[in-house]
């Protein structure tokens, strides 16, 4: 099987793609390597995957043409990319809905007619917003979103829907929550607090 992983390179991407190469899999990872954190840690992650096989093109799902190219022959498209974080959205909204929401539209556009076995959404537990209700479902509403990068998240997730509806992808949306373990973000508080006990 080919698989598409977008943001192939960054923390979660970068073990997805690593397992999928060890069952075998052929990967092709598209990840702008944006300074979000240091480049130089998605790079060494790139490096990791590619001595396992993993094809890494450099390239921003803002741009139709190269993500058009990107997924060429995959039977699947596991979508992780994205700019995160709730403050930064705060900041630079405008960038986070080019990122979230054009770029997730630009990669359903271009997979709309390969027959996908599996297009998996990254979203976020973010969509919850100030919800009372514990614990979290996923059929509780999340329409009341508090950071852009929430709304984006939530759109993102709107906009699968609407292409599973119109063209029969078969679309699963993954809200995370607090992800942890090697090669994490440096910017995430389970990290830093990692990093002070050294």
């Amino acid at each position: 099987m080919k698989v598409l992983v977008t943001g192939g390179v960054g923390f979660i991407g970068s073990h997805l793609s690593e397992k999928l190469l060890d069952k075998g899999w052929k990967v092709v990872v598209l990840d702008d390597f944006n300074d979000f954190y240091s480049p130089k840690i998605k790079r060494e992650n790139a490096e990791v995957i590619a001595r396992k096989g993993a094809l890494i093109v450099e390239g921003d799902i803002r741009n139709p043409l190269i993500v058009k190219e990107a997924v060429k022959d995959v039977e699947a498209v596991v979508h992780l990319a994205a700019r995160a974080g709730v403050r930064p959205s705060v900041q630079n909204p405008s960038l986070y809905q080019e990122v979230n929401i054009l770029g997730t539209t630009n990669l359903l556009e271009a997979v709309e007619n390969l027959n996908l076995k599996a297009f998996i959404f990254g979203s976020s537990s973010s969509v919850y917003g100030e919800s009372q209700k514990i614990p979290f479902s996923e059929v509780h509403s999340v329409d009341n979103p508090i950071s852009p990068y929430a709304a984006s998240k939530k759109a993102g997730e709107l906009i699968c829907y609407t292409y599973h509806h119109l063209y029969n992808i078969p679309v699963t949306c993954l809200r995370f929550f607090t992800v942890y373990g090697p090669r994490q973000r440096p910017d995430l508080a389970i990290r830093k607090f990692a990093d002070l006990i050294e």
